[in-house]
């Protein structure tokens, strides 16, 4: 676990490996969510790089036999 300092401008520096093993770019967006008492940054990711996330999945659902 790395510690980090917020700066008198509110404003925190995300240490170098974390950066490199998140594969976080600068300018890129990242989602802040308050989780009870923690804060939890999301790195968001373009659409591009999310295509063919789902490939090859399992789509077959079981039913009901009333619910054909």
């Amino acid at each position: 676990m790395t510690a980090v300092t917020v700066s008198p401008k509110f404003q925190v520096v995300i240490p170098k490996e974390i950066r490199e093993s998140m594969k976080i770019k600068s300018g890129q967006k990242i989602q802040m969510i308050r989780y009870g008492d923690r804060i939890e940054l999301i790195p968001i990711k373009p659409m591009k790089e999310l295509r063919g996330l789902l490939k090859g999945i399992d789509t077959e659902v079981p039913r009901d036999v009333d619910r054909l």
